[in-house]
């Protein structure tokens, strides 16, 4: 038996990103999700070694997306633009059926929506547009 899509914990880490804001300093993405319409705002603040200090949010997607932007802003600090895009591509991997949960805290609980397509680009643009704000890319798609 699978777990449920939407449960207790995806819910409550989907309002948590309520404790990001969006920062006033810091590098900016702003990316939509083609297939689902999500969308999200991501700034993110570096030190001059490019170590994330600071993560805002706007995120507009549904559940999984905005858990997936809580996880993403809750355990970004302290890592380096190499860590957010091994982590990325750790979590597309998995989506594509290569290796197991991704190792970023929490993931866990967004097992349940690696059988649902659907969801998988809301929960990757977090990551995509941190990607993105950290590299120095001025994205808006």
């Amino acid at each position: 038996m699978s777990a449920p899509l939407y449960n207790r914990d995806i819910l409550a880490l989907a309002v948590a990103n309520a404790d990001y804001p969006l920062l006033d300093a810091g590098q900016r993405a702003s990316l939509r999700a083609p297939l689902c319409g999500s969308r999200i705002i991501v700034d993110v603040d570096a030190d001059a070694a490019g170590t994330v200090r600071a993560v805002g949010l706007h995120v507009e997607a549904c559940a999984l997306g905005q858990a997936s932007a809580a996880l993403l802003a809750r355990h970004a600090p302290g890592r380096s633009l190499a860590d957010l895009r091994a982590a990325r591509d750790a979590i597309a991997g998995w989506f594509a059926g290569e290796g197991a949960v991704p190792d970023w805290p929490g993931f866990d609980l967004l097992a349940p929506a690696r059988d649902y397509p659907a969801r998988h680009g809301a929960i990757l643009l977090p990551f995509d547009a941190a990607v993105a704000a950290l590299a120095g890319a001025d994205v808006a798609g």
